[in-house]
Protein backbone atom coordinates (compact mmCIF):
# COMPACT_ATOMS: atom_id res chain seq x y z
CA UNK A 1 0.00 0.00 0.00
CA UNK A 2 1.08 3.63 -0.21
CA UNK A 3 1.31 6.66 2.06
CA UNK A 4 2.85 4.68 4.91
CA UNK A 5 0.07 2.12 5.25
CA UNK A 6 0.34 -1.65 5.11
CA UNK A 7 -2.26 -4.39 5.18
CA UNK A 8 -1.48 -6.93 7.88
CA UNK A 9 -1.98 -10.68 7.79
CA UNK A 10 -5.09 -10.04 9.92
CA UNK A 11 -6.57 -7.90 7.13
CA UNK A 12 -6.26 -4.62 9.08
CA UNK A 13 -4.72 -1.60 7.40
CA UNK A 14 -2.24 0.06 9.76
CA UNK A 15 0.81 2.33 9.91
CA UNK A 16 3.91 0.85 8.28
CA UNK A 17 6.31 0.97 11.22
CA UNK A 18 5.43 -2.15 13.25
CA UNK A 19 6.04 -4.36 10.21
CA UNK A 20 4.92 -7.91 10.85
CA UNK A 21 6.48 -8.43 14.30
CA UNK A 22 3.60 -9.66 16.49
CA UNK A 23 4.72 -7.77 19.62
CA UNK A 24 5.25 -4.55 17.69
CA UNK A 25 1.88 -4.89 15.94
CA UNK A 26 0.15 -5.44 19.30
CA UNK A 27 1.87 -2.31 20.69
CA UNK A 28 0.78 -0.28 17.67
CA UNK A 29 -2.80 -1.59 17.74
CA UNK A 30 -3.48 -1.53 21.49
CA UNK A 31 -1.19 1.07 23.12
CA UNK A 32 0.51 3.62 20.89
CA UNK A 33 -1.49 6.80 20.54
CA UNK A 34 -4.09 5.80 23.15
CA UNK A 35 -4.55 8.50 25.81
CA UNK A 36 -2.84 7.69 29.11
CA UNK A 37 -3.43 9.63 32.34
CA UNK A 38 -2.08 7.23 34.97
CA UNK A 39 1.06 8.74 36.54
CA UNK A 40 2.96 5.46 36.90
CA UNK A 41 2.28 4.49 33.28
CA UNK A 42 3.28 7.97 32.14
CA UNK A 43 6.50 7.79 34.13
CA UNK A 44 7.21 4.40 32.58
CA UNK A 45 6.71 5.83 29.10
CA UNK A 46 8.99 8.77 29.91
CA UNK A 47 11.69 6.39 31.17
CA UNK A 48 11.45 3.97 28.27
CA UNK A 49 11.54 6.75 25.69
CA UNK A 50 14.73 7.99 27.37
CA UNK A 51 16.24 4.51 27.31
CA UNK A 52 15.32 4.21 23.63
CA UNK A 53 17.54 7.15 22.62
CA UNK A 54 20.06 5.72 20.16
CA UNK A 55 18.35 2.31 20.02
CA UNK A 56 15.34 0.85 18.24
CA UNK A 57 11.97 0.98 19.98
CA UNK A 58 11.55 -2.74 19.37
CA UNK A 59 14.68 -3.41 21.46
CA UNK A 60 13.11 -1.50 24.36
CA UNK A 61 9.69 -3.07 23.86
CA UNK A 62 11.16 -6.55 24.03
CA UNK A 63 12.90 -5.67 27.32
CA UNK A 64 9.92 -3.83 28.83
CA UNK A 65 8.94 -6.54 31.32
CA UNK A 66 12.56 -6.74 32.47
CA UNK A 67 12.61 -2.96 32.91
CA UNK A 68 9.38 -3.14 34.93
CA UNK A 69 10.84 -5.81 37.22
CA UNK A 70 14.16 -3.99 37.61
CA UNK A 71 12.58 -0.58 38.33
CA UNK A 72 9.81 -1.59 40.76
CA UNK A 73 7.08 -1.30 38.14
CA UNK A 74 8.22 2.29 37.47
CA UNK A 75 6.80 3.44 40.80
CA UNK A 76 8.58 6.79 40.91
CA UNK A 77 8.04 7.05 44.68
CA UNK A 78 10.25 3.96 45.15
CA UNK A 79 12.75 4.85 42.43
CA UNK A 80 13.29 8.31 43.94
CA UNK A 81 14.82 6.55 46.97
CA UNK A 82 17.29 4.43 44.98
CA UNK A 83 20.89 4.56 46.13
CA UNK A 84 24.27 3.82 44.56
CA UNK A 85 23.75 0.14 45.36
CA UNK A 86 20.59 0.19 43.22
CA UNK A 87 22.58 1.74 40.37
CA UNK A 88 25.13 -1.08 40.65
CA UNK A 89 22.34 -3.68 40.80
CA UNK A 90 20.80 -2.24 37.63
CA UNK A 91 24.14 -2.08 35.84
CA UNK A 92 24.44 -5.82 36.47
CA UNK A 93 20.97 -6.64 35.11
CA UNK A 94 21.42 -8.20 31.66
CA UNK A 95 17.67 -7.95 31.02
CA UNK A 96 17.74 -4.16 30.62
CA UNK A 97 19.85 -1.58 28.81
CA UNK A 98 22.85 -1.14 31.10
CA UNK A 99 23.75 2.50 30.57
CA UNK A 100 24.87 4.29 33.73
CA UNK A 101 23.80 7.73 32.52
CA UNK A 102 20.30 6.57 31.63
CA UNK A 103 19.89 4.60 34.86
CA UNK A 104 20.99 7.59 36.94
CA UNK A 105 18.66 9.79 34.87
CA UNK A 106 15.68 7.58 35.79
CA UNK A 107 16.45 8.01 39.49
CA UNK A 108 16.90 11.76 39.06
CA UNK A 109 13.71 11.99 37.00
CA UNK A 110 11.77 10.10 39.67
CA UNK A 111 12.87 12.71 42.21
CA UNK A 112 11.92 15.52 39.84
CA UNK A 113 8.56 13.83 39.20
CA UNK A 114 7.78 13.94 42.91
CA UNK A 115 8.38 17.70 42.74
CA UNK A 116 6.06 18.01 39.74
CA UNK A 117 3.33 16.06 41.53
CA UNK A 118 3.70 18.36 44.53
CA UNK A 119 3.35 21.42 42.29
CA UNK A 120 0.76 20.26 39.74
CA UNK A 121 -1.15 17.53 41.57
CA UNK A 122 -0.10 14.83 39.11
CA UNK A 123 2.41 14.08 36.40
CA UNK A 124 -0.57 13.68 34.08
CA UNK A 125 -1.85 17.21 34.73
CA UNK A 126 1.61 18.63 34.10
CA UNK A 127 2.26 16.72 30.85
CA UNK A 128 -1.21 17.17 29.39
CA UNK A 129 -0.85 20.91 29.99
CA UNK A 130 1.45 20.91 26.95
CA UNK A 131 -1.07 19.25 24.61
CA UNK A 132 -1.36 21.03 21.26
CA UNK A 133 -4.62 22.84 20.53
CA UNK A 134 -4.91 20.94 17.27
CA UNK A 135 -2.77 18.42 15.49
CA UNK A 136 -2.41 17.84 11.76
CA UNK A 137 -2.84 14.45 10.13
CA UNK A 138 0.51 13.25 8.83
CA UNK A 139 1.63 10.87 6.13
CA UNK A 140 4.79 8.81 6.39
CA UNK A 141 6.60 11.51 4.41
CA UNK A 142 5.34 14.47 6.45
CA UNK A 143 5.52 12.99 9.97
CA UNK A 144 7.62 15.11 12.32
CA UNK A 145 10.19 14.09 14.89
CA UNK A 146 9.56 17.14 17.07
CA UNK A 147 7.09 20.00 17.30
CA UNK A 148 6.89 23.41 19.00
CA UNK A 149 5.01 21.72 21.87
CA UNK A 150 7.63 18.99 22.29
CA UNK A 151 10.36 21.62 22.29
CA UNK A 152 8.49 23.65 24.92
CA UNK A 153 7.89 20.61 27.13
CA UNK A 154 11.50 19.46 26.71
CA UNK A 155 12.78 22.91 27.65
CA UNK A 156 10.57 23.07 30.74
CA UNK A 157 11.55 19.57 31.87
CA UNK A 158 15.24 20.39 31.46
CA UNK A 159 14.75 23.60 33.43
CA UNK A 160 13.27 21.46 36.21
CA UNK A 161 16.33 19.18 36.18
CA UNK A 162 15.06 16.22 34.11
CA UNK A 163 17.57 14.26 32.00
CA UNK A 164 17.27 12.47 28.63
CA UNK A 165 14.26 14.59 27.69
CA UNK A 166 15.24 16.16 24.37
CA UNK A 167 12.50 17.38 22.02
CA UNK A 168 12.58 14.25 19.85
CA UNK A 169 12.33 11.98 22.89
CA UNK A 170 9.50 14.09 24.24
CA UNK A 171 7.63 14.02 20.93
CA UNK A 172 7.91 10.23 20.99
CA UNK A 173 6.42 10.37 24.51
CA UNK A 174 3.59 12.61 23.28
CA UNK A 175 2.83 10.06 20.55
CA UNK A 176 3.08 7.05 22.88
CA UNK A 177 0.86 8.60 25.57
CA UNK A 178 -1.79 9.64 23.07
CA UNK A 179 -1.31 13.38 23.50
CA UNK A 180 -1.06 13.44 19.72
CA UNK A 181 -2.62 10.90 17.39
CA UNK A 182 -0.03 10.15 14.73
CA UNK A 183 -1.73 7.06 13.35
CA UNK A 184 -1.71 7.78 9.64
CA UNK A 185 -5.03 8.56 7.94
CA UNK A 186 -6.40 5.20 6.83
CA UNK A 187 -4.91 3.24 9.74
CA UNK A 188 -7.70 1.39 11.51
CA UNK A 189 -6.40 2.65 14.88
CA UNK A 190 -6.68 6.35 14.04
CA UNK A 191 -10.37 6.71 14.89
CA UNK A 192 -10.11 4.40 17.90
CA UNK A 193 -7.28 6.48 19.38
CA UNK A 194 -9.16 9.81 19.14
Amino acid sequence: MSDGLVKGADGNVRCWWPGDDAEYVRYHDEEWGRPVHDDVRLFEKLCLEGFQAGLSWLTILRKRENFRAAFDGFDFHKIAKYTDSDVERLLGDVGIVRHRGKIEAIINNAQRTLELVEEFGSLSDYLWGFAPADHPVYTRETMLSETPESRALSKDLKKRGFKFVGPTTIYALMQAMGMVNDHIEGCFCREEAD
